[in-house]
């Protein structure tokens, strides 16, 4: 295996950030992760792990190894006449990965239509959109124990999955490397058009009785409409998580702001959609430099071309911090630093 060295990332975040690491190695079998270990190559601190790019901040040049997952294959493990279990390679493209379910007829994930990343970023992230979360789907995964060599298996109570969170973002941070993701998806899937403009949108095709696929043409259709192409315009998305806080401050909240957007999220608690918040406080639009708030969704912050991670970090702590003094609600980073 050869290892590169001063190796550009500039393609490998969706930030279009250029930064490059000390070393890179592009895994694309659990043999080069099984040498990495046998060659001590594993007892190291400094190593990072990389999906599609599509939810990192590079704040600074890697110091350290970066192990990018290209591990690919799709495989139908088990079936019956009403549900399917595909297990993906974790390099595989994700919105590949919900075109290869639809082709099969499979719902479940066609509300996570062209999100970004690898499948195997999908779990650690619980990756969620348009009233759908990967737990919803989920069964299991592989994953290559970086301290110990050992393969693990995990299935959903396991991964401790919450919102926009699972154990994999906490206690077990850093320690796996996730080969492969099994999901268990429906022949008879439910279809969900009640979040975002879903149903809008397809009222306006004038479709009364949509299929799964219906419900994907839709998605892409509204994302490509909101959300900037990071090939066009460097963003890796919703960069803040929705607040989900006490029900008990919302009255207050709908005293001084009559048209805040509220949603329920279990027992005593409500969900506040961080756009809204991001966009009432005028952030929508701005622009320092070459970093800014996007114009059409106040949730995506973005780099014009030459910005840079410690630039766009200092403007989301602004926003959090402004977020805090109008409403009294903490925004919380969905992306991670690095």
């Amino acid at each position: 295996m050869l290892i590169q060295t001063n190796q550009s990332l500039l393609h490998c975040n969706t930030f279009g950030f250029n930064i490059s690491t000390s070393e890179f190695l592009a895994i694309k079998n659990l043999e080069q992760l099984t040498k990495l270990y046998a060659e001590k190559q594993l007892a190291r601190t400094d190593i990072g792990i990389l999906g599609g790019g599509s939810n990192i901040t590079f704040t600074k040049n890697f110091k350290g190894i970066i192990l990018k997952n290209e591990i690919l294959g799709i495989t139908t493990i088990q079936e019956t006449n009403e549900f399917a279990i595909v297990e993906f390679g974790g390099g595989e493209p994700w919105h590949g990965a919900v075109l290869h379910a639809l082709s099969l007829n499979l719902g479940g994930i066609e509300n996570l239509s062209l999100i970004p990343g690898t499948v195997g970023a999908s779990p650690i992230q619980n990756i969620g959109a348009y009233g759908v979360e990967l737990r919803d789907v989920f069964h299991s995964l592989s994953a290559f124990h970086l301290p110990t060599g050992e393969i693990h298996h995990f299935d959903a109570k396991a991964c401790e999955f919450g919102y926009r969170d699972s154990i994999f973002k906490r206690e077990k941070r850093g320690q796996y490397f996730i080969v492969s993701v099994q999901l268990k998806l429906s022949k008879n899937a439910e279809i969900k058009t009640q979040y975002g403009d879903i149903q809008a949108t397809l009222d306006g095709w004038g479709i009364e009785k949509p299929t799964i696929h219906d419900i994907s043409k839709a998605v892409i259709q509204i994302r490509e409409s909101k959300l900037p192409n990071p090939a066009e315009i460097g963003n890796c998305g919703s960069f803040f998580k929705n607040p989900v806080v006490s029900s008990e401050i919302i009255p207050a909240l709908q005293l001084q702001f009559p048209e805040i957007k509220t949603f329920p999220a279990g027992t005593g608690l409500t969900k506040v959609p961080a756009g809204w918040l991001i966009e009432k406080a005028g952030w929508k639009g701005f622009r320092r430099g070459d970093v800014g708030v996007h114009a059409k969704q106040a949730l995506v912050l973005v780099n014009y071309g030459n910005g840079t991670g410690q630039e766009v970090i200092d403007l989301a702590h602004e926003i959090q911090a402004d977020i805090l003094s109008k409403f009294g609600i903490d925004l919380e980073m969905e992306v991670n630093a690095w």
